[in-house]
């Protein structure tokens, strides 16, 4: 990573900018620590409602502006909503970033949610709702986190529920925004070859006078495991979702991040290379280490085609068991130069270097530099990696399956999961 200056405003508003002259666009971004996990049920997806109101208007720009204010200047604007934070975001040219901070800073502070636009994008999100709802590997992660977490805010959709998209009103929308967007919650960071003290000089003026709030925290969920099966019509492929508890992301522990990889990452890793090369069982087949500011998930996603389900997931569980017996260091070796390389990759890119910087400030209080993150995954030992799988499989699995779904699958997976984990 491209050396970051961290400056804390006042009011708790950290600001950060990776200068490199490398990079001929520039990333702005602010971040909230305020997602989907810190909702109630009854608020569950306001905070994705939120995100899309917020571009509808603010006390002196309407909804066409903000727009083309950006447009304008070549730059493009966006928002997302996850489940530990928010982020909304420009990419543009490097001597505009002080004017992106002004830009965002008006949509996150001063949104108006114009009841007839709150009307009209009320409908767009349902649209939206239909679209995630309709997909079967939406729906198969929908469940594992369910799976995994239950029902704390953890395991709900950043969508939400249809019910709620259809009644949430403007006044809990201010109100959801009041509670959450407060100065000790929001990161504004810069990247590419920007001018720091002119950028810092911009949060001060947009953020500074943020009222501070206190941090924005969510209850540790407690792992549950299980399995969940959805059977959806017009679907010819089964979709599997399957994982394990791990460490949450302040823990600063890269051994289930090197694990994924020894088991998924590339054609040549022991997922890919058996499942698909060798048994034909999966088109697709993927591993992953999604780490939050307060749980961790180890998961594996693979779509096929029913008759070939418990086969699927036999061969896979069959795989975790064996890495949790002996990992091979060619399998290390691959993993952890691929996460490098990775890593590499994603410093090519001005906004993913200030997001992983941005949450790692929510979780740790401080941003790692790209050398502590190197070097946290080259130091993992075959011999770690190997006990993250045994510690993996002493849970129950959490495993989701949509698509179409035979009758009887469940049963049938309950069976195939504890002779193969037994």
């Amino acid at each position: 990573m491209t050396a970051l200056a961290t400056h804390t405003l006042a009011n708790g508003v950290c600001v950060q900018v990776a200068h490199s002259p490398l990079w001929r666009s520039c990333g702005v971004g602010v971040f909230v620590r305020w997602g989907s996990a810190h909702e109630s049920r009854a608020l569950s997806g306001i905070g994705h409602v939120l995100e899309h109101m917020a571009f509808k208007g603010t006390a002196t720009r309407d909804a066409r502006r903000i727009n083309l204010d950006a447009e304008r200047l070549g730059a493009e604007v966006n928002a997302h909503t996850d489940k530990d934070h928010t982020a909304y975001h420009m990419l543009g040219l490097p001597q505009h970033a002080p004017r992106f901070v002004a830009m965002l800073g008006d949509i996150v502070r001063h949104a108006t949610l114009p009841p007839a636009e709150l009307a009209r994008e009320r409908q767009v999100l349902l649209h939206e709702f239909a679209e995630d709802e309709d997909d079967p590997l939406a729906t198969a992660f929908k469940l594992f986190d369910r799976c995994c977490f239950g029902l704390h805010p953890a395991a709900q959709p950043v969508i939400g529920t249809r019910a709620n998209i259809e009644r949430f009103t403007r006044a809990e929308l201010l109100a959801h925004l009041a509670r959450g967007y407060t100065g000790c919650n929001v990161v504004v960071a810069a990247a590419g070859a920007v001018d720091a003290d002119a950028v810092l000089r911009a949060a001060e003026a947009a953020f500074g006078d943020m009222a501070r709030g206190t941090p924005n925290v969510v209850e540790v969920p407690a792992y549950e495991g299980g399995i969940r099966t959805k059977a959806q019509e017009g679907s010819s492929q089964t979709h599997l979702v399957l994982g394990f508890p791990l460490p949450a992301l302040r823990a600063a522990d890269a051994s289930g991040l090197v694990a994924a990889a020894v088991l998924g990452e590339g054609m040549s890793s022991p997922l890919l290379d058996t499942l698909r090369e060798q048994r034909g069982l999966a088109y697709y087949a993927a591993c992953s280490a999604d780490l939050l500011d307060m749980c961790g998930q180890f998961v594996v996603e693979a779509s096929t085609g029913p008759r070939s389900l418990d086969e699927l997931l036999a061969a896979t569980l069959g795989l975790l068991r064996r890495q949790a017996e002996r990992v091979d260091a060619v399998d290390l070796e691959r993993a952890q130069r691929q996460l490098a390389v990775r890593a590499l990759r994603r410093e090519e890119r001005p906004l993913q270097v200030l997001e992983d910087a941005a949450l790692d400030w929510f979780a740790l209080a401080r941003v790692r530099s790209r050398a502590e993150r190197a070097e946290a995954v080259a130091a993992v030992s075959g011999e770690q990696v190997r006990s993250a799988f045994e510690r993996m499989l002493a849970h129950e699995v959490a495993l989701a399956v949509s698509g179409k779904v035979e009758r009887g699958t469940r049963e049938r997976l309950r069976q195939i999961a504890a002779r193969v984990l037994s």
